[in-house]
Formats: C-alpha cells, sequence, structure tokens
C-alpha cells in the first residue's frame, strides 16, 4: 500500500566515504565515551545528516529540548493515547529528525498543541522502509514566529525499551520511539537552530479544538488531516 504524500520521506543524503569518516571521528571523540559535553559541530555535512547516521549505525537515541543544561534525564509522566507513551518514563527517538523537532519547536510562543509521527513501514520480506515524517502544530502559533534554538542530547541506547510495532491502514509499521523508566545521563549534546530541521516550511497548522473532536470520535484517523488549518 502506497503511503499518503502528506507523509514525508527523510530526504535523500549522500554518505560517502568522507563524510562516513568526519561522522565516525566526531562519534568517536565527542560521544562514545562522553561526560555530557556539547559537540563543537564543523563539518560541512547538515547536521540532520550525522544525527540521522548516528541513529542509524550506533547504539544511541535522542532527545530533543529547548533547555541546554540538562545533565540527568528524569522519568516523567507523559501524556498519550497509546499505552507505550503514557508512562512515567524517559523518552527518545531512534531518528535524529524527530528529535530535531521538540529542539526547534518553542513551546514558550504559544505553541499548545503538537501532532507528529516517525514511522518505517515493515516491508514484506522483512526488511524496513525509509523514515516517514509528520509534524503539525497549533495553526495561531504560527504568527508569533514560534521557532527556537535547542539542543538535541544524545543518549545511550541500552536500557531503554523499544515500543511495539503498531498495524497502520493495512500496514504494519515500527515507531522509533524508546522509553526508560530509570534515569538517564546524555553522553553528550549539540545545539540546532531552525535553520538546520530540514522540514521546517513543511510543518502544518491545525485547529485543537476540532482537532480533539475528530480524535476522540475515530482514534485511528491519525493525522486528522481534514481538520488541518
Amino acid at each position: 500500500m502506497q503511503l499518503p504524500d502528506y507523509f514525508m520521506p527523510r530526504p535523500a543524503a549522500n554518505y560517502d566515504a568522507e563524510t562516513i569518516a568526519a561522522f565516525e571521528h566526531l562519534y568517536a571523540t565527542g560521544v562514545e565515551h562522553g561526560s555530557g559535553a556539547k559537540i563543537e559541530y564543523a563539518l560541512t555535512a547538515p547536521k540532520w545528516q550525522f544525527l540521522c547516521y548516528l541513529c542509524d549505525h550506533k547504539n544511541l537515541v535522542m532527545h530533543g529540548s529547548g533547555r541546554a543544561d540538562i545533565t540527568e534525564f528524569e522519568p516523567r509522566k507523559a501524556n498519550d493515547v497509546h499505552k507505550f507513551g503514557d508512562r512515567c518514563a524517559v523518552y527518545a527517538a531512534v531518528d535524529g529528525l524527530w528529535a530535531m523537532y521538540f529542539a526547534i519547536v518553542d513551546r514558550d510562543k504559544y505553541v499548545t498543541s503538537l501532532v507528529n509521527g516517525c514511522f518505517r513501514v515493515v516491508e514484506t520480506h522483512g526488511g524496513m522502509g525509509k523514515p516517514h515524517y509528520f509534524f503539525s502544530i497549533n495553526g495561531d502559533a504560527f504568527s508569533h514566529n514560534p521557532w527556537r534554538k535547542g539542543m538535541v542530547y544524545l543518549l545511550s541506547g541500552t536500557g531503554f525499551e523499544q515500543q511495539q510495532r503498531e498495524r497502520y491502514r493495512g500496514m504494519e509499521i515500527e515507531i522509533p520511539q524508546r522509553a526508560s523508566l530509570v534515569p538517564v545521563r546524555p553522553l553528550a549534546k549539540i545545539v540546532v537552530c531552525p535553520e538546520d530541521f530540514p522540514f521546517l516550511a513543511q510543518i502544518r497548522g491545525h485547529n485543537p479544538a476540532t482537532l480533539q473532536e475528530r480524535a476522540l470520535a475515530d482514534p485511528a484517523g491519525y493525522p486528522w488531516l481534514d481538520e488541518m488549518v
């Protein structure tokens, strides 16, 4: 089954030998045995490519935040329609772009509602399709320029639980969300700006009230797009 075009595929990235070597060097020097220090990123490749490369090839998960001073993540009660995401836990993504979204959206500038997703389709032969994304905020926040410089924290994936695969529109999908029920200290962190996020112009707007009505009426209807504004 073909995905609707409002689910955006990850942009193409050409990881040539030189780029991979640079990524591996920065990982070995700034992340692998890190103590939470900030990575000084000076590579020519976009930051999202570095973060996605690490998620795809290393035992790492990532957490995006507007705070730059977090030294330990403690489990907190989340509010989610899915059982996995509705617990007291530290949540993180195995996808650099998804983590970046939470880092660059400024919730102090009238952003009161987030609708977002990231998933891969499990293909018939058992392989995984490329990541697809959906991003939206309450539409009335756009006039306030609701973006910020944020931080993506890099955490060891050890001890994090994987979210179970789900069925969606007749397809089996894997959501790259992980949860830890115990506190976690970051290995490293990296500053990201709105212009680092390749989907900034594709973040949609929605009406929270009508969205909630539709979600209650049809919980499986995500992302309830026909009510977007």
